[in-house]
């Protein structure tokens, strides 16, 4: 079984199909898009997986709690964990309020940490192995102006996974990170206009943005058997 979060749009929907058309069942974990998600319910379930959406905010611990017990009430084990759940603030860094700080880093770093560590418990109960896959950012190496708190998230989220996958290694529990560059999503499209994506697309080295299904294609690897020395 896997869980992954943020997974109603974008990569994080990617991800579930992906993972779904692989054979997993899928537990859909989202805080705000209750009707997206269902939709991606539907698509899994014409599969022939199961599909089960639980709502909730990663970055309230409480709550990941209780999504982690319905989610193990239902389904027997959890093998795939997928990280995706994330919050940015575009401001400049003069502009910047605690608060844009605190919120970033609650749902971006710390929901992972809160996520990671949830899964990582219940493999090791089940007697280890399993992979979590965090979806880091370019953001992390990258000194992107406007997005202080997202690109701080990103390169702690990637020493807090190195570190992550040195401990769980003994539990045979795999952990990385995937760092898109920039993808084609819906959040994307809400910021930028047709053509800015377009003409912006031309200046990286395939000539176009990413798109979420060859996102969710490397994460799935990682999630496999075909990476187990990953």
């Amino acid at each position: 079984m896997s869980l992954v979060t943020g997974a109603s749009r974008g990569i994080g929907r990617a991800c579930t199909l992906e993972l779904a058309r692989r054979g997993a069942d899928v537990v859909i974990v989202d805080r705000d898009h209750f009707d997206e998600a269902e939709s991606v319910a539907v698509e899994v379930r014409s599969m022939g997986r199961i599909a089960l959406i639980l709502r909730g905010d990663v970055a309230d611990r409480q709550r990941l709690e209780e999504i982690f017990e319905a989610a193990m009430s239902r389904m027997d084990r959890l093998d795939i964990l997928v990280a995706n759940a994330a919050k940015g603030v575009h401001r400049p860094f003069l502009e910047l309020s605690d608060h844009d700080f605190r919120t970033t880093l609650d749902v971006t770093l710390l929901g992972v940490f809160h996520c990671g560590q949830l899964a990582a418990r219940q493999m090791v109960r089940q007697g280890g192995g399993g992979a979590i896959v965090a979806i880091s950012s370019v953001h992390a190496v990258m000194p992107y102006r406007g997005c202080v708190p997202y690109n701080a998230a990103k390169a702690a989220l990637n020493s807090m996974v190195s570190t992550m996958a040195n401990e769980l290694a003994e539990y045979r529990i795999r952990v990385n990170a995937v760092e898109p560059g920039w993808t084609d999503t819906p959040s994307q499209r809400t910021r930028f206009s047709e053509e800015y994506i377009r003409e912006q697309g031309k200046r990286l080295p395939f000539g176009r943005l990413a798109s979420a299904e060859e996102i969710a294609k490397g994460v799935a690897f990682l999630a496999s058997d075909d990476a187990s020395y990953i």
